[in-house]
């Protein structure tokens, strides 16, 4: 077997692996799918109609909702990425030669190919509820891109955090931040309504680039500066995480 076949063996070993575990998590699964739908239909139908953002709030608040998403479901990761850490099963792993950066390349795609199923969720949650899109196929595809760039960057910041914590519990607690992070920003409401202190903040943190430039890619309005700040803050995001993770991972594991 070629130098080059072993490594990509054993990422798509551990790949396979993280994705049947996320299928046989049924009580994940259900929150997943289930966590989506509520957050869509909570935001339109309870306070859609007291916010006034100068469109229809259905299409302003789908990116916004999508992003939240992503912020619960990555969080998977790390608690994945945590129980391996604590089962001692990465000793058997390690036993047979399985690098770290492929046991956590295997949890971050099952991340992401989990998250964008949600998405899809979402989408056609948010099409059922009165959604409608302008964008172009190309924009689409696009928006698609951008998310999927997103959800890689923040799986990878989830898989670092989750070889850093002492247990699955204070993994799950330990990305919070990113699941909250899209609340003061663009996402939900115009930032001009917020209070004068917290616009410096909620106009120059990642989640409003992204948001902003999912929303002009899918509903118009202007893209390219958002869009080139959201690549920038995910490629800095994915840099530092994968840099991280496996001296951290390292450190963990002995």
């Amino acid at each position: 077997m070629s130098d080059l076949a072993v490594p990509l063996a054993d990422a798509g070993t551990m790949i396979r692996r993280s994705v049947r575990l996320s299928g046989r998590s049924m009580d994940a699964m259900i929150v997943a799918l289930a966590l989506p739908v509520m957050l869509m239909l909570m935001f339109v139908y309870l306070f859609g109609g007291a916010i006034d953002t100068g469109t229809r709030y259905v299409d302003y608040v789908v990116p916004g909702v999508l992003l939240v998403c992503a912020g619960f479901g990555v969080g998977a990761t790390a608690v994945g990425v945590s129980t391996d850490l604590s089962s001692g099963i990465v000793d058997r792993f390690r036993s047979m030669d399985v690098r770290a950066q492929w046991l956590l390349t295997g949890h971050v795609t099952a991340s992401v190919l989990r998250n964008l199923a949600s998405t899809a969720l979402v989408i056609a949650v948010a099409l059922a509820v009165g959604f409608r899109s302008p964008a172009s196929p190309a924009a689409w595809v696009a928006a698609i891109a951008l998310f999927a760039l997103v959800l890689f960057a923040l799986s990878w910041l989830c898989a670092a955090l989750g070889t850093i914590t002492r247990s699955p519990e204070a993994a799950n607690g330990a990305t919070f931040l990113i699941s909250f992070l899209p609340y003061p920003s663009s996402a939900f409401v115009p930032i001009r309504t917020m209070p004068s202190w917290l616009q410096g903040f909620a106009r120059h943190q990642p989640a409003t680039c992204i948001v902003d430039a999912m929303r002009g890619l899918l509903c118009g309005g202007p893209v390219e500066s958002a869009a080139w700040q959201s690549v920038a803050w995910c490629a800095g995001i994915l840099a530092v995480s994968v840099l991280a993770s496996g001296p951290l991972f390292r450190r963990r594991v002995g």
